[in-house]
């Protein structure tokens, strides 16, 4: 008698979740495309924080929280998620969650995948979660090398808010985390879309293009003036929210109501997801 014969049922199916959670982490990490996409992540707050070093911007130039980097490193973790999450930050993430399901349809391993057996709902379940840690991985990725560089280049002091008030290392880096997982929130409801679009299709570069284009359209939508009803609503209009972590009072109420925006988002890609994922004709 083997020990999954004598493991209760729950304990037996969280065993094999957690397999093929790490299955899934583990090819995801692994694939030369992603580990490249990572590095250029990296290199995003290393040639900020040089360009600064080298020549200090003027008041006014560049994005948000640029002018303060040479005060104090911190401003690097956020003048690189700045920078980052326009373009750079929804590429990777589009590329990783459009590949989830479409790229095992695509090779012909979705169908032999689900023979293991693994009910269609769980393989969803461990996708999304997969994606959901690459997502929070990918912003992780740039804060750490923005406050490594940062504290390198120009070391880390008391925090100046955007308020004017001071708070001190303690609580500047908790913001900072506070940031950190406010954006991976945010960008998962990208990441959520990705994996209702690889459901639809079998091939992964349509999927990544698609997902992309779900935040390129928002964005588009939220410059348009006369849009300005539906601008709220925008999954692209809050991602620079993280603004509101440094004032000295935080609108809790407005915190609340962006995550739960972007909650919403994540919710509804997922439900399509699993409506589709578990009538779909999986031939391949």
């Amino acid at each position: 008698m083997s020990a999954a014969d004598i493991l209760p049922p729950p304990a037996r199916y969280r065993g094999a979740f957690l397999r093929l959670y790490r299955g899934e982490m583990r090819l995801i990490l692994r694939r030369r495309r992603n580990q490249v996409l990572l590095a250029v992540l990296g290199l995003v707050p290393l040639f900020i924080g040089i360009a600064v070093k080298v020549s200090a911007p003027r008041g006014g130039d560049g994005p948000e929280f640029l002018s303060r980097v040479t005060g104090n490193g911190l401003f690097l973790v956020f003048t690189a998620l700045t920078v980052a999450i326009p373009f750079f930050l929804p590429l990777v993430i589009s590329v990783v969650a459009g590949d989830s399901i479409a790229g095992e349809a695509g090779l012909g391993t979705l169908r032999y995948l689900l023979t293991v057996p693994v009910t269609r709902g769980r393989l969803l379940a461990v996708k999304s979660l997969a994606v959901a840690t690459f997502t929070a991985l990918a912003v992780v990725l740039v804060a750490v090398v923005g406050l490594v560089v940062g504290a390198a280049l120009f070391g880390l002091h008391a925090l100046v808010l955007l308020s004017g008030d001071t708070v001190g290392i303690g609580s500047a880096l908790l913001r900072t985390l506070g940031i950190v997982v406010y954006v991976s929130i945010a960008l998962f409801g990208l990441a959520a879309g990705g994996l209702f679009i690889s459901t639809l299709t079998e091939n992964a570069i349509a999927a990544m293009a698609a997902t992309v284009s779900i935040a390129v359209l928002s964005a588009l939508l939220d410059a348009i003036p006369q849009l300005s009803g539906i601008h709220p609503a925008l999954l692209t209009h809050n991602w620079l929210g993280f603004g509101e972590l440094l004032r000295r009072s935080i609108s809790v109420a407005d915190l609340t109501r962006w995550t739960g925006l972007h909650l919403a988002y994540a919710a509804i890609y997922l439900s399509l997801a699993w409506s589709r994922i578990t009538t779909k004709d999986i031939t391949s």
